[in-house]
């Protein structure tokens, strides 16, 4: 059973870097077919795709957050995280961290964690 746990600030400050990781167990995060994602929900409005990591490192990223996102991870740990630049108040969401079938299907998720951008 694949399980993934966020984790990170519940609270940034505006124009700070946010950073959140996750830590995946039961697989790993080499292993070809999947790929592992963020996706956030902000208050009020619907889920929203963040970006990917692939078994070989290879990233990839939503159009309207790549200029201030990035992925990376750490193997030996079997984690990957999240960081975003420059925060504002609409950064504030749940973030969620997810593992992607060969079908694109979002099979297993994290239970989530708030970010709140607040000064």
């Amino acid at each position: 059973q694949v399980q993934l746990q966020e984790s990170g600030p519940g609270l940034v400050k505006p124009s700070q870097a946010l950073s959140l990781t996750c830590t995946v167990s039961g697989g790993s995060i080499t292993t070809n077919n999947y790929v592992w994602s963020w996706i956030r929900q902000p208050p009020g409005k619907g889920l929203q795709w963040i970006g990917v990591i692939t078994p070989s490192g290879s990233t990839y990223y939503s159009p309207s957050l790549k200029s201030r996102t990035s992925i990376s991870r750490d193997t030996s740990k079997n984690q990957f995280t999240l960081q975003l630049t420059s925060v504002t108040p609409e950064d504030t969401a749940v973030y969620y961290c997810a593992r992607v079938g060969p079908g694109k299907e979002f099979d297993y998720w994290g239970q989530g964690t708030q970010v709140t951008v607040t000064s």
